[in-house]
């Protein structure tokens, strides 16, 4: 099976590693516009590239497509691999621009796309929803989650990706990061209050900060404090009930719940196994990320569906939903 992966940034180079130590059966050909990123990763991994889709679709006729452009390209690329009879798993999508015609022309052709979503492949996410979703008791939770945008690319500069752009500003990227498994553990929304703001001194034309009230269908509430502010990367999650009253700082080992018998915290471990790449932050692990991966290889070699855990339609919802919280009218 040959993938061909169109963009050879961070993430382009993050899913060529992952399949590359995992997955011997899989060829894998790489594009990007940039000559530098090019010759880049010719010397990492020692693998074909081109300049072009076209020319490297032409040569290679791989199987499926890995989407890891900057998000205000996807949705071009992924109907032009549609249309080329490509397979497609897209990183994630921060504008819902043509859905309609991208979800007709996979029916209509019988492709698959996955939609990353990378939180939702967690281990210490799954155990939160085990626990939220086989509760009967209603629930709040608060959450902090924001990292100082120049502290993500600390190798260029935030004005230089597409962060810096209103229309995929890096609080979007975290709401589109963080509300699929909010969503998923405590329901569709009924009401959202925001609070919002520019609190730095960052050359942006956009808000910063947010403080969002979310009530949801189920009755759960919660608050999400979400930012690009922070100098300290902050994951701090915290969901009580009468029966339940978890903790979760981001990282593997943090998830933790209160025995209210004995009176005692309890470490909840969920990973047997820690895969991580030590340019990014500690609550970054690649785990998730090969999970995702080998859902959508799976899936191409069954024809399977029942592991996908985000969907298109799923995706239309969330976009929606930030765009509501930003403001941003139909």
């Amino acid at each position: 099976m040959k993938f061909v992966v169109i963009g050879l940034g961070s993430m382009g180079k993050r899913r060529i590693r992952l399949i590359m130590n995992n997955y011997e059966n899989i060829e894998i050909v790489g594009v990007d516009s940039s000559i530098e990123r090019i010759s880049e990763v010719k010397k990492l991994f020692n693998i074909k590239t081109y300049s072009d889709l076209d020319t490297a679709v032409i040569e290679e006729n791989p199987y499926a497509a890995l989407i890891c452009t900057s998000p205000i390209s996807h949705s071009s690329i992924i109907l032009k691999c549609l249309c080329m009879n490509l397979n497609v798993f897209t990183e994630i999508n921060l504008l819902k621009t043509d859905y309609d015609k991208i979800i007709n022309e996979t029916k209509e052709k019988g492709l698959r796309i996955f939609l990353s979503s990378t939180l939702l492949y967690r281990m210490e996410i799954q155990h939160i929803q085990e626990k939220v979703l086989g509760s009967s008791k209603k629930l709040f939770y608060r959450y902090h989650t924001g990292q100082y945008l120049p502290d993500w690319h600390p190798w260029e500069s935030y004005k230089d990706y597409f962060v810096g752009d209103k229309r995929t500003n890096g609080c979007r990227e975290i709401f589109a990061i963080e509300l699929p498994w909010i969503i998923k553990t405590f329901g569709k929304l009924r009401n959202i209050t925001v609070v919002k703001d520019k609190i730095s001194s960052l050359a942006l034309n956009y808000n910063d900060s947010y403080i969002v009230l979310l009530e949801h269908e189920t009755g759960h509430k919660g608050v999400i404090n979400l930012d690009i502010v922070s100098r300290k990367a902050m994951r701090s999650f915290e969901a009580y009930s009468e029966d339940i009253h978890i903790f979760w700082d981001g990282t593997p080992n943090s998830l933790r719940e209160y025995d209210s018998i004995t009176k005692e915290m309890k470490y909840i471990e969920t990973y047997s196994e820690i895969s991580k790449d030590f340019r990014y932050n500690e609550n970054i692990i690649e785990n998730a990320y090969l999970e995702e991966l080998d859902i959508f290889i799976k899936g191409l070699e069954s024809n399977r569906n029942e592991l996908v855990r985000y969907t298109l339609d799923d995706d239309i919802y969330t976009l929606s939903i930030i765009d509501s919280i930003e403001g941003i009218k139909e």
